[in-house]
């Protein structure tokens, strides 16, 4: 792979519409790369484009947005945002990653699996192996890679530890997955999933899930360090400070009593049978002494079979 200065990939062709010359960033994932939490002008922006902004000198043009080109011998990032609110690993790989290859990205990142973990159907040797085929396929595309370990959401929403201890397991079982892929693949990874980072309630959005406007800038900045690090960013760093009033505790109430309220039910419906059913393991567990052993002990053997299939260990 052949890099100029500005981190642009020389040895491939500009993707179908974009200005010559461009830097190319894709964005595959779910609400998180989508921008949910960090509203601008009526729409999501998010860390994407924030960090976009910051990888070179000339600026930011989103695919179907702007067909204003780089003036001449500029360089401007081009960012196709493919995130979608919902998507799980299947979504990703299925549709997301055939964009993202066509687009012939410099730069692509790759964040997803909360979304899988609220699911009846989580299967971690599955998510191992879609998440391996997307990243081969951007890493044989040229494309230097991003991934992200996240929290876990059962911690972010509070649930009790029934409830939550499953969804732990799960997600810790999805970062275990991500940090091994991306030693192999050589990713700028960011760890977002320890105390730093979970327990700064400013970082947050009303819905406990998703970063607002200062989580979102903190991504950005995160990423954009360890680029830079690289070589491979060359723009300022996004400020950290929201330029947004945070929400006001009202308008979180009526976040929580309106599009909170659908969002739960949408969930539940899909898994709240399942981790009710998980919950009950737990507990009777607990109830005959051997408390969380045997669950935690499935899930490494389940982790371990998908990192034997995935990685050949």
């Amino acid at each position: 792979m052949t890099v100029d200065s500005l981190g642009a990939r020389t040895d491939v062709s500009p993707g179908p519409g974009t200005p010559v010359g461009s830097v190319r960033f894709a964005v595959l994932g779910d609400s998180f790369s989508e921008g949910v939490g960090d509203r601008v002008a009526g729409a999501w922006r998010g860390w994407a484009p924030l960090l976009a902004e910051g990888l070179s000198a000339d600026g930011l043009s989103a695919v179907g947005l702007s067909s204003a080109g780089p003036a001449a011998g500029a360089r401007q990032t081009v960012l196709l945002n493919l995130a979608v609110g919902g998507a799980l690993s299947r979504d990703v790989d299925e549709d997301q990653r055939p964009r993202a290859v066509a687009f012939r990205p410099h730069l692509a990142s790759v964040v997803v699996g909360v979304n899988d973990t609220l699911r009846r159907t989580f299967d971690i040797g599955l998510l191992a192996h879609r998440l391996d085929r997307v990243l081969t396929d951007l890493d044989a595309a040229g494309a230097v890679l991003l991934t992200a370990c996240l929290p876990d959401p059962g911690r972010m929403l509070g649930l009790p530890p029934p409830l939550a201890r499953p969804l732990a397991r799960r997600q810790r079982s999805v970062n275990a997955v991500v940090h091994a892929l991306s030693d192999r693949y050589d990713t700028v990874h960011l760890h977002l999933a320890d105390d730093t980072w979970t327990e700064d309630r400013a970082l947050w959005s009303a819905d406990r899930l998703h970063p607002g406007e200062r989580g979102h800038r903190a991504v950005a900045a995160g990423f954009h360090r360890l680029l830079a690090a690289r070589g491979l960013a060359h723009g300022p760093s996004p400020a950290p400070e929201p330029a947004q009033p945070p929400p006001t505790r009202a308008e979180t109430l009526l976040w929580l009593a309106t599009a909170g309220t659908g969002w739960v039910l949408r969930r539940s419906r899909d898994l709240l049978p399942q981790l009710l059913l998980l919950a009950g393991a737990e507990l009777r567990h607990w109830a005959d002494g051997t408390g969380t052993e045997p669950l935690d002990a499935r899930a490494d053997a389940a982790l371990a079979a998908a990192l034997t299939a995935t990685m050949g260990r």
